[in-house]
């Protein structure tokens, strides 16, 4: 019974990418009609529901018999392989549960597109290829499926591509999409070794020496985190995300990142067999770095779309340390510790979807209303967009990890197996692991900083221009997303039991180890490891926070005032009625800059003051540098522009040092080659 299930699973995942594809062609037809939207994003929602429902019940209707469907396309000798398992099906969930929740946002956001026809055919096109992807079950499926994806979002990020820099962001995107994928495809080959098999259940079965996996890890982590965005391979989601349509720009940062991750999952803890303790040191160092260079980055941005951009940089390094934590504890024999981590890892994935996603549609909300994303030039949005206010601040509660909401439950989860690490051997993972887990402190306590500025700084104080001052609330459609997604965000943080045990089946198939059935606790409680432990309730702390604040409320009003006191707000002393004497998104970010900017930005305050009695005005400019663009790719860009014009030269010679050129090049092939043997 369960492998007819499965079999139907695969097929009806494997009709609803062909559904999305029949989309992509009918929104061509359809690209010049004014009903185009709603046909294609209503079409998309329903389609990515039925795979996502699908995908839903085969992961926690208890199957383990992962079966999978052989196309006779692809390489002539092996056919395109795609396979259904647990780990698969989860990762299936979140792409299509983030495609319906996008598309649902859509149906009011697309209304207002000045270019539909260059969005609709490449939106479930996008959504195809990375179904593809997570189902690919051999090497040139895989990357045939990954460059699909890659192309496809490209086209997404250059769809308004005469808006002042979106060129330049497509640009980068493009070359960072073919830098990763031509490190995967080292990485497979590696893998597939001299036979030449390049299914994966071939590379599951072969034994790779440690010179082979820790040289796939490296190749994994350029080509997986280039398009997940570990740093230095980050660069391109500051520039993409902001060009992108909003909901596509959810899609990229909550789900196609999640993709990358999953790649990463299932080569280094599937494929590779038996991981390494040394292998863990990178991962966890590189996610440490990320976290934090991440947060910092989007704590210095003024621009809403590029803040969070660069927030989904810190929490892919969020997920990473937790990978690395369970490749130490793997490696280790640490079975319940490494399902620990590996599940906190997944249930952080999951999260980033729900309120990063959430975050996009609201800053979309804003861009439409008010036509800016400079938060500078925002302000006071409270009042005339109080449904996406209070949709936002959910999504930046959640995303600051704060009880009792889904981000909380997540990274709590991963600061307990930060505590398992005494168990572990090696003392560079005991010195190791507590430095990372500091790091993890350190940027959830930047984050929250950095929302209170987003949240502050957009929606609170007054309007500092006009476009905020003239906007108005969105679309019931847009509205409707983002109060799902909130509703989400909160579930999954008071109901954490029942998503921890629906991965119980993926930390089984991989690491052969669960966490405790979380079930069985008592009042909907979770126990990591076990209850003398420790242990949360997110629905006992919804409770303490309601009663708490219900309470307050009643004994303020009832022992002080009914009335409702309105007043100038404290001006620091100057009673100065502009609303540019309000904080801005810089003047929030200033203690920080000055902590770390100087060390990591290369942070330089410019002030200039008029003399007494000049009526010029004082200003304040801010320099600040990126260190990893200015190290790495600025000089690498150099580089290959000069030699690009030096061999440019070639096309001009004559045929005399043509043919001297072919006989050096000859000689020099053969003396290799005489070396070598």
């Amino acid at each position: 019974m369960s492998s007819v299930l499965a079999v139907s699973a695969v097929t009806l995942q494997m009709s609803c990418v062909a559904a999305l594809l029949g989309i992509a062609i009918l929104a061509i037809v359809l690209s010049r009609s004014h009903r185009a939207s709603a046909v294609i994003y209503g079409a998309t929602s329903v389609v990515c529901l039925i795979a996502m429902l699908g995908s839903l019940y085969w992961l926690i209707g208890g199957n383990t018999n992962a079966s999978g469907v052989t196309l006779p396309i692809g390489l002539p000798w092996l056919g395109a392989h795609f396979r259904l398992d647990a780990l698969a099906s989860f990762f299936l969930v979140v792409v299509d549960l983030g495609g319906a929740a996008a598309s649902l946002y859509g149906l009011g956001y697309g209304r207002h597109d000045p270019a539909p026809h260059r969005v609709l055919p490449f939106f479930p096109a996008f959504l195809a290829g990375m179904n593809l992807v997570v189902m690919a079950d051999d090497a040139f499926s895989y990357l045939l499926c990954w460059e699909f994806m890659s192309l496809a979002s490209w086209a997404l990020v250059m769809a308004h591509h005469r808006e002042p820099g979106n060129a330049r962001a497509g640009y980068v995107y493009l070359v960072m999409a073919s830098f990763g994928t031509l490190a995967l495809l080292l990485a497979f080959g590696l893998l597939a070794g001299p036979t030449g098999d390049y299914g994966f259940a071939a590379i599951r079965a072969a034994q790779h020496t440690p010179y082979v996996a820790t040289l796939a890890l490296i190749l994994m982590l350029l080509g997986a985190g280039s398009k997940a965005g570990l740093v230095p391979l980050h660069v391109w989601l500051p520039l993409a995300h902001p060009a992108a349509p909003s909901h596509v720009s959810a899609l990229m940062s909550g789900v196609m990142t999640k993709v990358a991750i999953y790649g990463f999952i299932r080569v280094v803890f599937d494929l590779l067999g038996q991981p390494t303790w040394s292998a863990s040191v990178i991962v966890l160092f590189l996610g440490g770095l990320t976290a934090v260079m991440g947060i910092l980055y989007a704590m210095m941005e003024k621009d809403l779309k590029r803040l969070l951009a660069y927030s989904t940089i810190e929490n892919v390094g969020i997920i990473f340390v937790s990978l690395g934590l369970a490749l130490a504890f793997q490696a280790n024999g640490l079975k319940l510790a490494a399902a620990l981590a590996f599940t906190a890892a997944l249930f952080h994935v999951l999260n980033h979807s729900f309120f990063k996603s959430l975050l996009f549609f609201g800053a979309g909300a804003v861009l439409t209303s008010t036509g800016e994303r400079d938060m500078d030039k925002l302000g006071g949005l409270i009042h005339r967009m109080p449904f996406t206010s209070f949709a936002f601040l959910v999504g930046c509660v959640a995303i600051s990890a704060l009880p009792p909401f889904n981000g909380f439950v997540s990274e709590w989860l991963i600061f307990q197996a930060v505590l398992q690490s005494p168990e572990l051997p090696q003392w560079a993972l005991k010195i190791m692991v507590p430095a990372v887990g500091a790091l993890l402190a350190l940027a959830a306590a930047l984050a929250a900083a950095c929302f209170v500025k987003a949240f502050g700084v957009t929606f609170l104080g007054r309007p500092r221009g006009a476009a905020a001052e003239t906007a108005g609330e969105v679309d019931r459609y847009s509205l409707s997303a983002m109060f799902i997604l909130a509703a989400f965000c909160l579930l999954a943080g008071i109901l954490p039991g029942p998503v921890i045990d629906a991965l119980s089946p993926i930390s089984i198939a991989i690491l052969d180890g669960r966490m405790p059935i979380q079930a069985n606790e008592a009042w909907l409680s979770i126990a990591p490891i076990a209850e003398s432990r420790s242990s949360y309730n997110g629905l006992l702390v919804l409770v303490f926070i309601t009663v708490s604040a219900s309470l307050a409320n009643f004994f303020i009003h009832r022992f002080a005032s009914h009335a409702l006191r309105r007043g100038p707000a404290w001006g620091c002393g100057f009673s100065d009625s502009t609303p540019a004497a309000q904080y801005s998104a810089e003047s929030f970010a200033q203690p920080i800059r000055r902590v770390f900017g100087t060390l990591v930005f290369h942070a330089r305050d410019h002030v200039e003051m008029p003399a007494p009695g000049d009526t010029r005005p004082a200003r304040l400019r801010i320099e600040l540098h990126d260190p990893i663009w200015e190290g790495i790719y600025a000089p690498t860009a150099g580089a290959i522009g000069f030699a690009a014009n030096r061999f440019n030269n070639l096309q001009f010679l004559t045929i005399r040092r043509y043919l001297s050129l072919v006989f050096a090049t000859l000689v020099t092939l053969l003396l290799v080659l005489a070396i070598w043997s």
